[in-house]
């Protein structure tokens, strides 16, 4: 959820607020920045993991739901809302879900989880590190390997769970969490199938711009200005962050109101989202700029691979790509008339059965 062409100073015409102002970082107008605007970290009490309803869509009653906590590798806690078919026996297939770059699972991730557990899977909708209610100091800060870690670590929990069969396990990500999804794929080969929804890859917009249009003079003040920035967080004792996402100030391209009409109003607010007028520290695009994160896609194969986009996103070229370097069986399809952000939320839109069958035919027994 970055964007190349960043030689904006505003940063207007970059897709959701946090993609905007990572972009913004990863062209000319990074030098704007500065040290940025603060961010107040949420202290250790309000990451503790809220037993209400908090999401952003009601609750099935034909699915039993609790909150759950895993750590990863690096052991850092995450937090993760599981969910379990009401009409379920023996051991079942598992997926794990995870995205928006930015978001938390109380938004998209967990209205996927929750059909997908709808129509008979065991799901697991994570807070990558560092976010929501996960661990990780400082708050706010992503990483390629970290977050594809983050994966591999809801598989892990998933495939010691005494509903789930671990030979049946499989994953969705979403936008930016798309390319994560298939990064940790690539190399974890306990998963048997996975899914991207409307997805970026996070590695290549921050480091190339969107639609790969960074100059190498724009990448080399990027890379200056960020470098630089560290001076100052270490001097300050802690990162600065980026001014808050997805403010519309007039003028934004129309895939940047869309990101404002999903994470700033009551169709997918919530607190504790970087994108929902929070923001990524300023060096947090450093360790994208050099690791793209798609170079084995191929390796996923002979598991199969499902990449699904809006007819009318941006970030179209994302999946497309990604698809001709996939090695078969791989499919990509294409949903008419929809954009980027309809893939996050619009029941209508998202191809749930689709999604269903893929996964039902290949985590079958």
């Amino acid at each position: 959820m970055n964007e190349p062409h960043q030689t904006r100073t505003e940063g207007r015409d970059l897709p959701n607020a946090g993609r905007r102002n990572l972009l913004k970082l990863t062209g000319a107008g990074v030098a704007a920045f500065g040290a940025g605007s603060l961010f107040t970290p949420l202290d250790a009490k309000a990451r503790n993991m809220s037993d209400e309803w908090d999401k952003t869509f009601p609750q099935s009653e034909n699915v039993d739901h609790e909150k759950v906590s895993f750590t990863n590798r690096y052991g850092i806690t995450l937090s993760g809302d599981l969910y379990l078919p009401k009409d379920r026996s023996g051991a079942m297939p598992a997926l794990a879900v995870g995205g928006p770059f930015g978001a938390v699972k109380e938004q998209s991730s967990g209205l996927y989880a929750q059909t997908m557990a709808e129509r008979g899977f065991v799901t697991l909708a994570f807070d990558p590190s560092y976010t929501g209610e996960s661990g990780g100091e400082p708050r706010n800060i992503a990483s390629p390997d970290i977050n594809t870690e983050d994966f591999m670590a809801a598989v892990d929990f998933l495939g010691l769970h005494g509903s789930v069969d671990r030979e049946r396990i499989g994953v969705i990500g979403i936008c930016g969490w798309g390319g994560m999804a298939l990064s940790a794929v690539a190399v974890d080969k306990r998963v048997k199938a996975v899914a991207a929804s409307t997805m970026y890859d996070m590695t290549r917009v921050m480091s190339q711009g969107y639609d790969d249009g960074m100059t190498p003079e724009q990448r080399a003040e990027t890379l200056e200005t960020l470098s630089r920035q560290r001076w100052e967080d270490a001097e300050a004792g802690a990162p600065a962050y980026q001014p808050p996402y997805n403010e519309l100030h007039g003028g934004e391209a129309q895939f940047l109101v869309d990101y404002h009409n999903y994470y700033m109003t009551p169709r997918g607010y919530h607190a504790r989202a970087v994108n929902s007028g929070n923001a990524w520290s300023i060096t947090t695009p450093l360790s994208f700029m050099n690791l793209p994160i798609l170079t084995h896609i191929a390796e996923i194969s002979p598991r199969p691979v499902l990449l699904i986009h809006g007819e009318n996103a941006h970030s179209r070229y994302f999946s497309e790509d990604a698809y001709a370097a996939a090695a078969e069986p791989k499919e990509l399809l294409i949903i008419p008339g929809a954009n980027h952000v309809d893939l996050y939320d619009r029941m209508d839109v998202i191809p749930f059965d689709r999604l269903a069958a893929f996964f039902g035919q290949h985590l079958a027994a």
